[in-house]
């Protein structure tokens, strides 16, 4: 009965070492607080992969590469038909050529700690997430590949920068100012930044502590040109546009020290103030690592490649750091886009089916056709809601009039990898009777997509994601490219 009388007198007289007074605490993991984590994890990346998922996909028969010959003109000498009475007509030539293409293993790593699994249960399925980026991530990689990988066309020696002093306003100095040139191919322009640099000679080592050596997309270096401005002046350099180039890195700054400052998808640069990089010119291999010979060619490339007879123009050098822009032809369409379709019709008597740009030239199109002189390309649709005013345009659509079947819509398509400055022409289908050929395109595989678990050497699980494959593209001349194509 003490003690409890004893007890009964502290509750009556609460002190500072036996209550406490609750508050909500100022940050979401202290105190006696739940932690709202919704379960599971977001996935909040995009997996954008057009071309790989319009891409048949058949299987290969063994082999180190695909083979595959075509007969590519019959009667090319253009023998006249007409007979004299009982003779015999004169004999025809056959043009014929045989391609391969090789095959490429591609794949991906990565692994959970034990401890990672165990702080993940209840929450997520650490191993099952890893297994479903990986193979996501392979996916985007091949989207890339698809579209631009590069292991035939050889960017060489980038030539020697134009380079010319005029204008006022910018922060640079009366002081001699060297400039170099680096070109880049898709793999190149996709992994540069004025930031992280450009990649040269890459050694990469895996997973299993191996390394592989391949080239990161860049060409030789440009001969260094140097200009004074006067203070105040621009400096406007250009280079001769490269075949198989989307891209171009510029070093500036004094002679032996230039640094990188500007990375353009098109061949030239106005330059203005000191160059914000960090990598310096005289960092880079006096070689050309424009191939990478882990990969297969892309569409791009097997375009680019010397003999393709796919269809490729380079717009015109223009006002340095501005370019050649689009051309409206001022009846409806753009004066590049015309041109290509025309070629494609004068000399394979085919159209395209489907044409591949970036969000600059889906902007471009759109701005050459809407904003030249003419109005037929515009069209009003009535509504019965009498609020529905949408405002803006956008060309989805161009109409080709160089077609068998009369004027044909060719879809306009956005691309998440197509570099700006870029436009390419795809063909699914050919106009040619018993060509066999029933994919214009396709991925060849030795193996398809599978997944490793492989044995456990620490207290990890580490899988890989991978498949071995080219891409066959039957008849190069229904591809196109036009590229250096200003904003």
């Amino acid at each position: 009965m003490d003690t409890v009388d004893l007890i009964k007198d502290a509750l009556s007289q609460p002190s500072a070492e036996i209550a406490k007074a609750f508050t909500q605490p100022s940050i979401a993991t202290s105190g006696l607080n739940y932690y709202d984590l919704e379960a599971p994890a977001k996935t909040l990346y995009p997996v954008i992969t057009p071309l790989r998922n319009v891409t048949p996909r058949v299987s290969g028969r063994g082999g180190i590469q695909a083979n595959w010959r075509a007969i590519t003109g019959i009667n090319v000498n253009k023998i006249a038909v007409g007979l004299g009475e009982g003779n015999r007509g004169g004999v025809i030539g056959t043009d014929t050529l045989d391609y391969s293409a090789s095959y490429r293993g591609i794949g991906l790593d990565d692994y959970v700690t034990f401890e990672a699994g165990y702080a993940a249960e209840g929450f997520d399925d650490a191993k099952a997430r890893a297994v479903q980026g990986l193979l996501r991530s392979l996916m985007i990689g091949e989207e890339l590949l698809i579209l631009g990988g590069n292991s035939g066309v050889a960017l060489g020696t980038t030539p020697t920068p134009t380079l010319s002093a005029a204008g006022s306003g910018s922060s640079l100095t009366a002081t001699a100012t060297s400039v170099i040139c680096v070109a880049l191919t898709l793999e190149g322009y996709y992994r540069a930044s004025v930031s992280g640099g450009i990649q040269a000679s890459v050694t990469r080592t895996n997973a299993d502590a191996s390394t592989d050596t391949y080239g990161g997309g860049s060409a030789q270096k440009s001969a260094a040109a140097s200009v004074t401005p006067s203070a105040g002046n621009y400096i406007a350099a250009s280079v001769a546009p490269v075949n198989g180039a989307v891209g171009y890195a510029w070093f500036w700054g004094a002679s032996g020290s230039e640094v990188l400052g500007a990375v353009t998808t098109i061949n030239s640069v106005s330059i203005g103030a000191a160059a914000a990089g960090t990598q310096t010119a005289a960092s880079l291999p006096s070689a050309d690592n424009s191939r990478n010979s882990m990969v297969f060619d892309g569409l791009l490339y097997q375009c680019f490649t010397s003999g393709s007879n796919s269809y490729v123009h380079s717009m015109a050098t223009g006002t340095p750091g501005t370019g050649t822009a689009l051309t409206p032809n001022n009846v409806g369409g753009v004066e590049e886009i015309d041109t290509a379709l025309q070629s494609f019709w004068d000399n394979y008597r085919l159209s395209p089916d489907e044409i591949w740009v970036s969000s600059q030239e889906q902007k471009s199109i759109t701005n050459a056709i809407l904003g030249g002189a003419s109005t037929s390309a515009q069209r009003f649709n009535v509504s019965v809601d009498q609020n529905a005013l949408i405002g803006g345009f956008a060309v989805k659509e161009y109409l080709n009039p160089f077609s068998m079947s009369g004027s044909t819509a060719i879809p306009i398509k956005l691309h998440p990898n197509m570099p700006k400055g870029t436009i390419m022409f795809r063909t699914e289908r050919l106009p040619y009777p018993l060509s066999n050929v029933q994919n214009v395109t396709q991925i060849r595989t030795r193996q398809e997509y599978y997944q490793l678990e492989w044995p456990l050497k620490s207290r990890k699980y580490e899988y890989g994601v991978y498949a071995d494959e080219v891409l066959q593209n039957y008849f190069p001349p229904a591809f196109g490219v036009i590229t250096n194509i200003g904003a």
